[in-house]
């Protein structure tokens, strides 16, 4: 019985024949439509050999089957995701997200030629790093600027153009873990220098730093804001300005790694860069795609002399920025330099300032969308707790509001799946075996797409 099935399977061109006449397939491209029914195919082969299917199907059964292929096939993997988590720079789902005239921004420049190095007024190469330099010192004070890729790029090559050789004293208690298992030491070891650690794990005294530079093999003292973690209790750091006056009295660099990057923020925990220049450092590393809102990026600012040294290392051009990230990076800048503005249009700091009560009162509006579009599921408003996210102010959640929903028929878990794999995504988080989207991270506009997710989950379980 099963080679009579297998041998009734129809060819592959017969299929591709019907469903170039078919207009709903146009106008797919062939190497996709190809692969769609080849993938059908195959499904069609497995299901006979294994005995699930004893009657072969009708040719517009495998026909839809092609269709289900054929939107896996063209569909974009990397695309929009409703953050329904309440947790702001949430890494896995892209952290920050661009404001619309930024976005603009890049799209214009993406779509035409541009002075990326180019000088139009001199008619000469110029420098990419022109288009940030400026507005960076301008908001952090630095005397020189630099923009990379990421912060552990600007790191490594901070350890490479002025440390590199030499040792880096560093406290052990700051040697951290920065995410997907990357750590700091190894990264540090990268830039070829090594590592001086001083104190313990949770107490670090000046005299520490002080004792363990040699002018024959140190090469500058690093401070690293653990941004994803805290220590409490009995723990003890020097200042930054402690630890500058020292560096400076020894002839070496203090290189400070302060994380997040937060520029006028005032977030509990969160340096920013002009403060830490401004107590001393002699260069501050940071991330643009966290608290400054922008896109990936690291960037370093302080003295000249230091950064003229990072821009002529040859590892800067492994790490530099292109084009779009430049020009995201620019129009986010230009928007710091009005602080209202910033807190309006940079879509990070919008959802950090949003008031209680505004979040309540789109709590109250979801949950209405979602009840008309979805009579079936259970749907409450409730408290609850964001995060900054990013590594960002963990000892600080974010008070916020969310609709909670559940489902007779389904389990949290079944809830959860079935919004996540709605087009586009729903990602909320499971809460006391409910699933809660919280208005926090939802962006204007984005209610429609939730109710529209509603309505399909309360059809799929209709036709159950």
């Amino acid at each position: 019985m099963p080679s009579a099935l297998l041998r009734a399977i129809p060819k592959v061109d017969l299929l591709l024949k019907r469903a170039e006449e078919a207009p709903d397939f146009y106008p797919a491209p062939r190497v996709h439509l190809l692969a769609a029914i080849r993938r059908a195919l195959a499904e069609l082969r497995r299901d006979i050999l294994s005995g699930r299917l004893t009657d072969p199907p009708g040719l517009e059964t495998l026909l839809a089957a092609v269709r289900g292929h054929l939107a896996e096939e063209t569909a974009f993997s990397l695309r929009p995701v409703v953050n329904a988590t309440g947790v702001v720079l949430h890494t896995n789902l892209g952290r920050s997200i661009l404001g619309q005239a930024v976005a603009a921004r890049v799209a214009e420049i993406a779509a035409a030629y541009s002075c990326l190095e180019y000088d139009p007024q001199a008619g000469e190469r110029g420098s990419r790093q022109a288009h940030v330099e400026s507005l960076l010192t301008r908001l952090t004070g630095g005397a020189a600027a630099l923009a990379v890729n990421n912060n552990a790029a600007a790191l490594l090559l901070i350890m490479a153009a002025v440390c590199g050789g030499r040792e880096v004293i560093v406290s052990r208690g700051e040697l951290v873990e920065i995410g997907d298992s990357f750590r700091l030491p190894e990264i540090l070891a990268q830039g070829g220098v090594r590592l001086r650690e001083v104190g313990t794990t949770n107490k670090t005294t000046l005299a520490d730093y002080a004792g363990a530079i040699a002018p024959e093999r140190s090469g500058g003292l690093l401070k690293v804001h653990p941004s994803n973690f805290r220590l409490v209790g009995y723990t003890s750091q020097p200042t930054v300005a402690e630890l500058a006056a020292l560096a400076s009295a020894r002839g070496l660099p203090l290189i400070c790694d302060i994380g997040s990057g937060a520029v006028g923020l005032r977030l509990p925990g969160e340096p920013e860069p002009a403060e830490v220049l401004a107590a001393g450092a002699d260069l501050v590393c940071f991330s643009g795609d966290k608290l400054l809102g922008g896109p990936q990026a690291g960037l370093v600012v302080g003295r000249a002399d230091l950064v003229a040294r990072l821009k002529g290392h040859p590892l800067a051009r492994a790490v530099r920025l292109d084009k779009l990230c430049l020009a995201a990076l620019e129009a986010t800048l230009r928007l710091h330099l009005d602080p209202d503005r910033a807190r309006r249009d940079i879509p990070t700091l919008a959802m950090l300032h949003v008031e209680a009560g505004e979040l309540r009162a789109r709590a109250e509006a979801l949950r209405t969308d979602l009840a008309a579009a979805a009579p079936a599921l259970d749907l409450a408003v409730v408290e609850t707790e964001g995060q900054t996210g990013g590594g960002a102010a963990p000892e600080y959640p974010l008070p916020s509001w969310a609709v909670a929903v559940t489902h007779p028929g389904l389990s949290a878990e079944g809830l959860d799946a079935a919004f996540r794999r709605g087009e586009p995504p729903v990602v909320g988080r499971i809460h006391r075996e409910r699933l809660l989207l919280d208005v926090r991270t939802i962006q204007p506009g984005q209610s429609a797409l939730l109710a529209e997710a509603a309505a399909r989950l309360s059809d799929l379980t209709a036709r159950e």
